[in-house]
């Protein structure tokens, strides 16, 4: 509301004096915040509350997990914990944004994204509905900043979703469809044991793919691409021959110096799976195709490897043979290095 007074037209506009946006702190600020040195805690944490401060004292009542070892159980007694302000939360953010009106029809769109249905035609399919239908609703959510929309780097007019805040994802993923036993005490251990394996697929690899994609813009050294990145995004790279799309993770496109902007890398992020020879041998395959399409100057496109858990031995091995090669562990992403 406090925005709209000083917008575009709004009579107010002249009389503004500053203008200052205060967003989510990024995932380096946000793991000094909470105090937590461990870069796959962290990353873990920062997946279900996201950059927003206030979710570290005011509604997690100063709890943040002493250690890795304390991540299952601080989620058991603070975030599926219907005692504490977390746990309604996401209730409450969607129940606070004045345009949304239909209720149900915006969860049901939420729900569907955290299901991993990222198009509209996918959401359209999950609800029943034709994709026309949810063309309101997915504009409305994306102006209350729930949503956001990841244009295809490869393809035009193919955009794809995501929700935005990250206790929004966790709460469609997790805590959503089996409310009725969460609000019941004694439930959280139950429920999250059985979660956690739904978590690791729905919630923290989009989230470290995400993060590895942020990290690449804003946090990476420009010469580990040749470059400076005018932006980073993902898409999926399609193969005539073989009649199938691949899947990128992170794009990395400089800026344009003539017709052609230059790619200057290519990524995979993996969260829960060892890097090794045949992740590098994919990406040198999709360099390939994507200097068939012709859109971007593949000239000096390198190769950057993610992991959460770590690479094998072929992988270095191959990373210290070619200086087009990059392997980025947690530390890195965390600069810890």
């Amino acid at each position: 509301m406090l925005g709209r007074l000083l917008s575009g037209n709004a009579p107010l506009r002249g009389r503004a004096g500053l203008e200052l946006i205060v967003r989510p702190l990024d995932h380096r600020l946000a793991a000094e915040f909470w105090g937590i040195t461990d870069p796959a805690l962290a990353l873990k944490v920062n997946a279900i509350v996201g950059g927003t401060p206030a979710y570290r004292r005011e509604f997690a009542r100063g709890d943040a997990p002493s250690g890795p070892d304390d991540f299952d159980d601080w989620v058991i007694r603070t975030v599926l914990n219907p005692e504490t302000p977390l746990f309604r939360e996401p209730r409450y953010l969607l129940a606070e944004e004045p345009d949304l009106r239909d209720t149900a029809l915006y969860l049901s769109v939420l729900a569907a994204v955290a299901e991993g249905n990222a198009t509209r035609g996918g959401m359209a399919a999950y609800l029943g509905r034709k994709a026309t239908d949810i063309t309101h609703p997915i504009s409305v959510l994306e102006d209350a900043g729930l949503l956001h929309r990841d244009a295809d780097v490869f393809r035009d007019n193919r955009p794809t979703y995501r929700i935005a805040e990250p206790l929004i994802r966790f709460y469609h993923a997790i805590m959503r469809p089996v409310w009725d036993q969460l609000e019941r005490p004694g439930s959280a251990a139950r429920v999250w044991q059985a979660s956690r394996r739904r978590f690791a697929s729905n919630v923290l690899g989009p989230h470290f793919e995400q993060i590895c994609r942020d990290w690449a813009l804003h946090h990476a050294d420009p010469d580990l691409f040749g470059g400076l990145p005018a932006r980073v995004g993902h898409g999926v790279v399609r193969d005539s021959k073989a009649r199938t799309g691949h899947e990128i993770d992170v794009a990395v496109v400089g800026i344009a110096d003539n017709a052609k902007p230059p790619l200057l890398a290519i990524g995979e992020a993996e969260w829960n799976d060892t890097i090794g020879i045949a992740h590098i041998d994919r990406l040198r395959r999709l360099r390939e195709l994507i200097a068939q399409i012709a859109r971007y100057d593949t000239t000096h496109t390198r190769l950057v490897c993610f992991s959460g858990t770590g690479f094998n031995d072929k992988a270095r091995a191959a990373a210290d043979a070619s200086p087009d090669i990059s392997l980025i562990d947690l530390p890195t992403l965390y600069d810890q290095a």
